[in-house]
């Protein structure tokens, strides 16, 4: 009685503010709404109402101001971490984890057919209520337009709200995800993912899956392009002026840039949720535990390297702005891997340990003399190789320094160490062999950015043995 006394209270506050009123008044009657749930339920710790969430929600996805969208976006996002509709209760140490789902919970998401029946027969409340998979897919379609509009011209609050809309819904499908893969991991019950939103979403008939994703790759570049952009132009001070001062809309243009960089963000964790689904499910295949109901889906991993076979030019906005070490690393190896394998296996060291086109220590062998490059380098472009290796350099110096926070080779320093001075002295290695295959080769920035590193390192580390 508690709780529908306090719903029907903060309900009231929007008696006034229809999705389709916009009146300061009705705005100051949103903002009062969203202070008024944050009090009542984070400070206050009273557990929200599906009802009151799909309000704040409806703001979320109808509001016209920066000021509305972004109290909603935050508030949502507070009301899951305090009130998560998926997590897992404590256990023992010898227990594995139990998984909650709260089945009244609110959603962001309507994939029951019963439901999205009801919310399409509900007319134009459709557009500020949850999403189904068309919704989804509408959504990533005028995120597609925004990056590849990529001017300050063309700025509108609408865009602005996609992306938080966006980041949020991510935000939601990572809140229930990550517990349920988890659970998976420890328990092998496929069922737990299948019921996933994630999962759901991506199984959905009426969206053309590979699209969707062949979407998020360029959604994620041209948003980055459109980010680096206005950087560059907050950056100059003059050029930033006549432009800002030309649209006039210098704090959408801010926002934007903080926006965009996030929206980035979100769609790389949308990504690698992907990825890790992926492996999950190849897992529960190999147990036979999926059925022709789960349907069959082109690993996301194959749909990547597909497009930045096919689209080089996508290659380097690509991995400049997909910074996750693990899999950007993966990615690449797979890349080469395409090209290399056989190449690798020829020449390694008879008396050395042995090494695949899977490894980077394996990939880096594969450019250990003129001979291998030259036969790489007719697969693949000069310049592309030396993007791929000084990425992948990269995301292996990420990756090893994560593993030392994490503790993970905390015994193993000597060992470790040599492996970084092999690695430092392979990269290094690698492109003096493509500059005397090809002389007239430029050193690409980011080429110059790695072979200086390695050179650091190798004197940093050999110094230290001295």
């Amino acid at each position: 009685m508690k709780r529908a006394g306090i719903e029907e209270n903060l309900l009231a506050i929007l008696d006034s503010a229809s999705d389709s009123k916009h009146t300061p008044d009705a705005n100051d009657d949103r903002l009062a709404f969203l202070e008024a749930v944050r009090s009542a339920c984070i400070v206050n710790e009273n557990p929200p109402t599906s009802k009151m969430r799909e309000a704040v929600f409806q703001i979320l996805r109808v509001g016209k101001s920066l000021e509305l969208i972004t109290e909603s976006f935050r508030l949502l996002n507070e009301l899951d971490k305090r009130f998560p509709r998926v997590y897992l209760s404590e256990k023992e140490a010898s227990e594995s984890s139990h998984l909650v789902v709260v089945e009244e919970g609110w959603s962001p998401f309507l994939f029951n057919l019963e439901n999205a029946s009801k919310e399409r027969e509900a007319g134009g409340r459709s557009i500020s209520g949850p999403l189904d998979s068309l919704g989804f897919l509408q959504l990533m379609q005028e995120l597609a337009e925004v990056a590849n509009e990529g001017n300050l011209q063309a700025l509108e609050i609408k865009s602005l709200r996609n992306m938080l809309l966006f980041q949020y819904l991510v935000d939601a499908l990572e809140g229930d995800f990550l517990p349920r893969n988890r659970v998976y991991e420890e328990t092998m019950n496929w069922t737990h993912l299948r019921e996933s939103l994630l999962n759901m979403l991506l199984s959905a008939r009426r969206i053309n899956y590979k699209g969707l994703m062949k979407d998020c790759l360029s959604i994620m570049c041209g948003l980055f392009d459109v980010s680096a952009g206005i950087s560059e132009d907050l950056e100059s001070p003059d050029n930033a002026a006549s432009k800002l001062s030309h649209n006039g809309n210098a704090a959408s243009a801010l926002a934007l840039f903080e926006l965009g960089n996030n929206a980035c963000i979100a769609l790389q964790k949308l990504l690698i949720m992907i990825m890790d689904l992926d492996m999950s499910r190849k897992k529960a295949d190999m147990q036979g535990s999926t059925t022709r109901a789960d349907g069959v889906r082109t690993p996301l991993m194959e749909i990547i390297l597909d497009e930045l076979t096919y689209d080089t030019d996508m290659l380097s906005p690509f991995l400049k702005v997909f910074n996750e070490p693990k899999w950007k690393l993966e990615i690449i190896l797979q890349y080469f891997s395409k090209y290399t394998t056989r190449l690798s296996t020829r020449t390694r060291r008879s008396n050395g340990p042995t090494e695949d086109a899977t490894t980077f220590s394996g990939v880096l062998n594969c450019f250990s003399n003129i001979t291998s490059t030259r036969s790489i380098t007719k697969k693949i472009k000069a310049n592309v190789v030396q993007v791929l290796l000084a990425h992948a350099f990269q995301a292996h110096l990420s990756s090893s320094s994560q593993q030392d926070a994490d503790g993970i080779s905390a015994s193993k320093d000597e060992g470790k160490s040599g492996s970084l001075v092999e690695i430092c002295e392979n990269i290094i290695s690698a492109f003096s062999n493509l500059r005397r295959t090809y002389a007239k080769m430029e050193i690409l920035p980011i080429g110059k950015e790695a072979l200086f590193t390695a050179s650091t390192i190798l004197s940093t580390e050999t110094g230290a043995h001295v």
